[in-house]
């Protein structure tokens, strides 16, 4: 692995959070700076936060505090889009039911691959044995 590009988490939570970007230009324009601003942000600090991470992966702790707040931005994301739903801001349900899938699988494979990191990588400057998360860690 070179690159947190690599990342399967990284290139889905970045795919959604654009996803999301774009979703939330058309809500009501009193949703649009409340909670499409909160959804909005939230959904792009799971890609930063993951990034964030890989650059102190040398730092074993701090690469898994990082991906534990990943998670907990992907979590407070599915919250924000709760509220846009429940309030009717976002009508269409198979837009609030697909990113609601998509984020609770993200949030899934976040966890396994953090699972991962704690078990497998070694507090030594790493280069090439961080494998990438895929859907079946």
């Amino acid at each position: 692995m070179k690159s947190y590009k690599d990342l399967d988490i990284y290139q889905e939570s970045k795919r959604l959070a654009i996803e999301v970007h774009k979703m939330t230009m058309s809500l009501p324009k009193i949703e649009l700076y409340e909670k499409g601003s909160q959804i909005r942000r939230s959904s792009k600090s799971v890609t930063a936060t993951i990034v964030e991470g890989y650059g102190r992966r040398r730092y074993k702790a701090d690469f898994i505090k990082y991906l534990i707040y990943a998670q907990a931005e992907c979590d407070e994301t599915l919250v924000h889009l709760d509220f846009i739903f429940e309030t009717e801001s976002l009508t269409e349900k198979s837009v609030y039911t697909k990113f609601r899938e998509d984020y609770v699988s993200l949030s899934k494979k976040i966890n396994r691959f953090t699972q991962w990191v704690e078990k497998n990588l070694t507090r030594a400057p790493l280069t090439n044995n961080l494998k990438p998360a895929t859907s079946n860690l």
